[in-house]
């Protein structure tokens, strides 16, 4: 057995604009066969195609790449790089305008809420379709039958039809039906985003099963969290090309960094300006503003990320307590300066809004980066292991330790609510 599970060779998918990708059912060819045999064969409508290249969009541009048995691959991107086109060629749902996709190994996919679903029929009923459409025999669904009930956390309504089911119980029931049914790729888009927190995090540590039993997983998201934790590698789309194949830290950071600026400069409303900027005195973000007439209360919020889009810290003048008296003008500047918590060295990430103190006029989410360098001292501090803060942290030191463990003691005083086991010491 080849060790590849996935090989893409220069693949391309080419959309028409304004036109519909046709598909042929079984009644056609069955329908097109009786009318040859019968000798009525009608001829087919001429279908016009424009040569023009304008309505041309190349979704997906001379992909190559190959992922081995076991691995979990995140692809990730921004919006419209061809993630989802790229999974729906190797879920074969449509076909590659050129090159080829070979799969080695019975697949799962979930792509869209529902696929693969019939409206109809219940959801009981839609295991079993499913599952025979994975690939998996009668016996073998009914061997996982129960624990895919139980992921799906759907037992009262299993045997209402899925037409009646919200958005949020069709990717319970899909996710459950296509990680419970053992294949040997599994093929995951964006679409647990659907669900609540909960069972999101249900979910991955599904995928993280998977991946520990050995099986091959591609793993689409925005969640940068998420892909840093499942995946051994990743691979970068930007345009409908590969831009990068690799680590993940390294992939994400690529990916992150190929918009990164650090300062904004909106092309209407009332921020014409926004900057910031490693001070000697700290973070500092700043906004030019104007308006058509008078604030009273001009208000600049932001919130710092991390590289992996957790949020950091952030202020607006509401939350800190600024005693803001009256402005009323029609635009001026606002600066805003952070000095606690002391930012590592590192990439980081800015949204910004602007308001009147009663209504936000504009919102910018994650609009500017900025790198951080010698913030926390002359240390270098290895941000994978401690976080992106310098945090504040006093030590005692005694010549020789003391008779009893003061903090284990503390806990020896009797009551109802003592604690009498044992305390490891510190």
């Amino acid at each position: 057995m080849s060790e590849i599970a996935i090989r893409v060779q220069n693949v391309s998918k080419c959309f028409r604009l304004g036109e519909v990708e046709r598909y042929r059912t079984l009644r056609d060819t069955l329908t097109r066969v009786g009318r040859r045999f019968l000798g009525r064969e009608a001829s087919s409508a001429p279908v016009h195609r424009h040569s023009s290249k304008d309505n041309e969009f190349w979704a997906l541009k001379d992909i190559s790449f190959d992922v081995k048995h076991g691995d979990v691959v995140g692809i990730i991107g921004r919006n419209g790089a061809g993630k989802s086109t790229l999974l729906k060629i190797l879920s074969r749902i449509t076909e590659p305008t050129s090159g080829r996709a070979e799969l080695n190994g019975r697949v799962g996919s979930l792509l869209e809420v529902g696929t693969g679903f019939h409206p109809e029929l219940t959801g009981r009923e839609n295991i079993y379709l499913n599952g025979a459409i994975l690939g998996m025999t009668r016996v073998e669904i009914k061997a996982k039958f129960d624990e895919i009930v139980a992921f799906s956390e759907i037992e009262k309504f299993l045997d209402t039809p899925v037409k009646r089911y919200s958005s949020g119980m069709y990717v319970r029931l899909a996710f459950a039906v296509a990680a419970h049914l053992e294949p040997e790729i599994l093929i995951v888009d964006e679409v647990l985003a659907v669900g609540d927190a909960a069972f999101q995090s249900k979910c991955l540590g599904r995928i993280s099963a998977v991946a520990r039993e050995g099986r091959t997983v591609l793993f689409v998201s925005h969640n940068m969290a998420a892909v840093q934790d499942l995946c051994s590698s990743a691979i970068l789309l930007a345009g409908g090309q590969v831009q990068k194949i690799g680590a993940v830290a390294e992939t994400i950071r690529a990916y992150l960094d190929s918009g990164g600026k650090d300062e904004l400069q909106p092309a209407s409303g009332p921020l014409k300006y926004v900057r910031v900027a490693q001070l000697e005195e700290g973070i500092v973000v700043e906004a030019d503003w104007s308006h058509s007439h008078p604030l009273r209360l001009p208000s600049l919020g932001f919130v710092i990320y991390d590289y992996m889009g957790t949020p950091i810290a952030g202020a607006n003048p509401w939350l800190v307590g600024v005693d803001r008296a009256e402005v009323s003008s029609r635009g001026g500047r606002i600066r805003a300066t952070l000095t606690e918590p002391r930012l590592l060295d590192g990439k980081y990430y800015l949204s910004v809004w602007f308001g009147d103190g009663q209504e936000d006029f504009v919102n910018f989410p994650k609009c500017i980066s900025f790198d951080v360098s010698g913030m926390a001292g002359p240390r270098q501090y290895p941000t994978s292991l401690v976080g992106c803060v310098a945090a504040r942290c006093d030590y005692q030191f005694s010549p020789q330790a003391p008779s009893e463990n003061p903090m284990t003691s503390r806990w020896a005083s009797k009551g109802p609510d003592a604690r009498t086991e044992p305390q490891a010491a510190i």
